[in-house]
């Protein structure tokens, strides 16, 4: 069977609005080239082990299982980074918090970062990545998220990020952080959304918070003024339902300067708030 002929086939059977980009990656994956290579020699043969193989992956991604599982890997930021089922696959939209923390630190030559509920790491090391003299924490509570984490920064060849097993601030060192950054479980339980796409094979200790999916969010924005700076910044990813909720939280505890950012479809993703002593 020909690449094109496989991908072909493989769309055929994948129930996806991403049949054929997902097609594509696990080709890829199973012959170790990349996307372009696949344009480029669309009537290479592929050997028996590689028809079963793919037709494997083809098989497990028809069931639902994320391609980021079935290939171990996802590209965040400029990173290349390691995924399994202990945590979320990095998803584009997260970006968003990224470029405002990245915006928010653009005057200070040095700082000290925190993230909470890093999972993979992505949104540590990618703030490290571009800032290679600031001090990133990320912290999880799930030793087998930190321990990959701990791999993607290895991967990545990034000394500036370091990683420790916290539930939210119960391990991190008495010091304060110039800026915060956590993209929490915020999903309520019950909600429809966890029975579709890859939520269904992501671990719910990830996504889902009590108090309609708030609670995670209200303890970290209480708990985070004993760790920032005088003007320093809390930032989470959010539902695009919960902003005016989370705004209130912020006000309630004493924030100022609270703003809300749209992501690229429009929807409120990442709120801010500053800290003054």
């Amino acid at each position: 069977m020909r690449v094109d002929q496989a991908i072909q086939q493989a769309v055929t059977k994948i129930n996806s609005e991403s049949a054929r980009l997902d097609s594509e990656v696990l080709l890829a994956f199973i012959l170790e080239r990349n996307k372009t290579w696949l344009k480029t020699w669309p009537d290479y043969q592929l050997s028996t082990v590689e028809q079963d193989g793919f037709a494997q992956l083809v098989e497990r991604r028809a069931n639902g299982e994320p391609v980021a599982y079935l290939t171990g890997q996802r590209d965040f930021w400029t990173l290349d980074l390691a995924t399994n089922n202990s945590t979320l696959i990095p998803r584009p939209e997260t970006e968003l918090l990224v470029e405002q923390a990245l915006q928010f630190l653009e005057d200070q030559p040095v700082a000290k970062v925190l993230d909470l509920g890093t999972g993979t790491g992505a949104i540590a090391l990618a703030i490290a990545s571009e800032r290679p003299h600031d001090r990133v924490i990320g912290a999880d509570f799930n030793a087998s998220a930190v321990e990959l984490a701990v791999n993607n920064s290895q991967r990545n060849k990034l000394s500036n990020a370091e990683f420790v097993c916290s539930d939210w601030f119960t391990e991190i060192p008495q010091m304060k952080f110039d800026l915060i950054v956590s993209n929490p479980p915020y999903v309520a339980a019950g909600d429809p959304h966890l029975q579709q796409g890859d939520l269904v094979f992501e671990p719910d200790s990830a996504l889902i918070a009590g108090d309609n999916g708030f609670a995670d969010i209200e303890h970290i924005i209480d708990l985070a003024r004993q760790f920032l700076t005088n003007g320093g910044a809390l930032m989470f990813e959010h539902g695009y339902q919960q902003a005016n909720r989370v705004t209130e939280l912020f006000v309630k505890n004493g924030y100022s300067q609270i703003e809300t950012i749209k992501d690229l479809s429009g929807l409120d993703r990442v709120t801010q708030g500053i800290w003054r002593d």
